[in-house]
């Protein structure tokens, strides 16, 4: 295969909505450029990006899969992304690595809240950005419409290029850049390219001179020819669209059917002439500060994403940040320190690989069973450590509490996990000593499926999914004091200790308790948030000074498995004021064991109460069904903050119980028909509730019993 340099590289990312149409616009220019005979389809299940047995089974996109194709001395390496927001991951990862992002929007629906989500990544990064409405001869197609609902989400700057007309039942394409019009036959094959007809001309002429203008806005030479002339060419066009794309300030809209091959040809050609190259980005900066140089040498590469094959292993797909890579490079990674050999270099077509000697700055690639590197690390020529800025990926929506369903294959279930959270960072797996629980986080219902059907069909372990338990906290609401003596005689040394304490809640920057003469204060930051303030106020030598730590340490033991449900306690200060001792018996487990009961007393004398986990909530809708949205929060007790509109959408702010939030994913897709989104982030703990308390207290004593 032919070595492309930096300037005939065009990266591309296919994103858009779930059903947009991505997956049939790659096949198609595959198909367009020769490079297929023919064109398979989602339907019959044979395209070359949706490869994988569950999307086969599923029928849409799950993983970004990256192909390229060749046209007119140009290689366009295209990443057919996932369209459900659940598989966002897989675009976080495509975005770091493309050059122009091409967002499908489906003519009958345009803009959806898939395509906002995907936008807002899109406008983070400032990517080169071309609309595409697709599906345009729909009978149900509106491209007025869906290029409305683009401006609604992009502004001004997005500037048709297209539009399509029906002519005497035939669909037709004027392109008011090339000022000229293309005629589909219904039968396929290449199209008539013709005049633009008397009756379009003044349409087409007013929609020309705009995009002259935004062309020439971009560059001060471009604006000059403009007054000068009063007009550009084609070429002077080319290069102010181009320049426009680059500083996030045009974004061009065309028209196509992807599935009956209308309009592929002219997108790939305005990809090859117009879109940004490798060459024409900004250079990167590394997280040490530096430029990244797309000079000859050092070589640098960034690892996007990875994927285990059960045939080939693992495959590290990488884009080629400076310098050029050649088969059997040696590079270190500038995480671990260790050196990878990259004895072979690929170009990935869906499932199917092509080896190549060298690939160029720009360019994107794969290689094998590299042992020390993972997503998100940078590789790099020995002596010139360089460390790309990583991968940000959204954090999870939903948690689950996961076992394997036999207990032989516990091992096995986290060992295949640890893989799949190695190819996947949006979900991920760790044991949680509080709740005594393995949770498993990921961004929804769906993705959940996908990780079990990878459990189940790549790894041949079967999981069980339950409600997590939720991290409450404890904390009391009065001082209580109490006292506890501890005494064990078994023959021999016996066991003696006896405290008297005071518990009262702890607010920052409260005053030290009256009544005390206070000798000693130790404060603790918990692990689990809030604090323990142990106060020493032994008068007269009535405890020795050395079994107060003994004292705390059985406190402390308690607060981690508090008195009313086993959560955490918080926020109390104790005042440690009496004791007795034994000149023989008293030793540390003695007054650890006294501590420990005493504090426990006191806790429940003081009206305890137990403290709930606070989600912050953002939930996006269509208007139409904002009304099932609220009564669904109103029945999860959530405390409505605000409302407001997005452009298409209404955005609802809430505080809603981390206990209730459970399936909230599931629901919202049922309530919206898929069109509704949602993110949830921890906010703060508050009270539960007294009958919601009095349960929990319940459950907890049955819970015991049943132990």
């Amino acid at each position: 295969m032919k070595v492309y340099d930096d300037k005939h590289i065009k990266n591309v990312a296919f994103v858009g909505a779930h059903h947009s149409g991505k997956t049939t616009l790659a096949e198609t220019m595959l198909f367009e450029a020769g490079l297929l005979n023919r064109r398979g389809s989602v339907e019959e299940k044979n395209t070359i990006s949706d490869f994988h047995d569950i999307e086969k089974e599923r029928l849409n996109s799950i993983f970004a899969t990256p192909l390229h194709t060749e046209w007119r001395n140009y290689k366009i390496n295209i990443i057919d992304t996932p369209g459900l927001d659940d598989f966002i991951g897989e675009i976080a990862s495509t975005m770091r690595v493309a050059d122009t992002v091409l967002m499908v929007v489906n003519a009958q629906h345009g803009a959806e809240v898939g395509t906002e989500i995907i936008w807002n990544y899109i406008d983070r990064f400032a990517k080169p950005t071309v609309f595409v409405i697709n599906q345009i001869d729909h009978d149900k197609a509106d491209f007025e419409n869906s290029y409305k609902s683009i401006v609604d989400l992009v502004g001004n700057n997005a500037i048709k290029i297209q539009y399509p007309l029906v002519i005497d039942g035939a669909q037709c394409i004027v392109d008011v850049l090339k000022m000229k019009m293309y005629k589909f036959s219904p039968e396929g094959g290449k199209p008539e390219k013709l005049e633009i007809p008397e009756n379009q001309k003044e349409l087409a002429e007013e929609m020309h001179n705009e995009l002259v203008e935004k062309a020439a806005e971009n560059d001060e030479g471009l604006m000059e020819l403009f007054f000068e002339k009063g007009t550009l060419n084609e070429d002077e066009m080319r290069e102010g669209i181009n320049k426009g794309m680059l500083h996030h300030e045009i974004f061009p809209v065309f028209c196509m059917s992807a599935l009956n091959d209308m309009g592929s040809g002219r997108l790939m050609g305005f990809i090859d002439n117009v879109a940004p190259s490798a060459s024409d980005l900004k250079e990167e900066q590394s997280l040490e500060g530096e430029t990244i140089s797309r000079s000859e040498t050092p070589t640098t590469l960034f690892v996007y994403k990875t994927l285990n094959d059960a045939n080939l292993g693992k495959i590290t797909f990488f884009k080629v940040k400076s310098g050029t890579l050649e088969q059997g490079t040696k590079l270190v990674n500038s995480r671990t320190g260790d050196t990878e050999t990259l004895n072979q270099l690929y170009i990935m077509e869906g499932k199917d690989r092509k080896q190549v000697d060298k690939l160029n700055v720009g360019d994107i690639g794969a290689t094998l069973k590299l042992k020390f590197t993972e997503t998100n690390d940078t590789l790099h020529t020995d002596g010139h450590k360089v460390t790309i800025k990583p991968i940000q990926y959204p954090v999870p929506r939903i948690r689950k509490s996961v076992k394997a369903k036999e207990a032989k294959d516990e091992e096995k279930l986290h060992e295949a996990l640890r893989k799949i959270h190695s190819q996947d960072p949006t979900c991920s797996v760790e044991y949680s000593k509080e709740l005594k629980q393995h949770i498993l986080a990921c961004q929804g219902e769906l993705h959940l499926q996908v990780i079990d059907w990878q459990l189940q069909n790549l790894y041949n372990v079967k999981a069980d999914y339950e409600q997590p338990r939720v991290a409450y906290r404890e904390t009391i609401q009065r001082s209580a004091t109490t006292s506890y003596r501890h005494k064990k005689q078994s023959g021999g040394a016996g066991q003696f200790g006896e405290v008297h304490i005071k518990i009262e809640p702890y607010k920052e920057g409260m005053p030290d308790p009256e009544g005390f003469n206070v000798r000693g204060v130790e404060e603790i930051d918990l692990d689990w948030g809030g604090k323990l303030v142990f106060y020493n106020c032994i008068v007269g030598g009535a405890i020795d000074a050395r079994y107060l730590p003994a004292v705390m340490k059985g406190v402390l033991e308690v607060m981690e498995e508090g008195p009313l449900t086993g959560s955490y306690a918080r926020d109390v200060r104790v005042m440690l004021f009496d004791g007795k001792m034994h000149p023989v018996d008293s030793n540390d487990i003695s007054f650890k064991i006294a501590g420990a009961h005493a504090f426990k007393e006191a806790f429940l004398n003081a009206n305890p109460k137990l403290m709930e986990p606070i989600q912050n909530l953002e939930v996006k809708m269509p208007e139409e069904m904002m009304g099932s949205v609220m009564t669904d929060l109103q029945a999860r007790r959530a405390v409505v903050m605000g409302m407001e509109g997005e452009g298409n959408y209404q955005k609802i702010t809430a505080k809603v119980p981390l206990a209730e939030m459970y399936k909230y994913s599931t629901s919202l897709r049922s309530l919206t028909q898929g069109r509704g989104t949602f993110t949830s982030t921890f906010d703060t703990f508050q009270p539960v509730p007294t009958n919601v308390q009095a349960d929990l207290i319940k459950k907890r004593k049955a819970e015991i019993a049943e132990d």
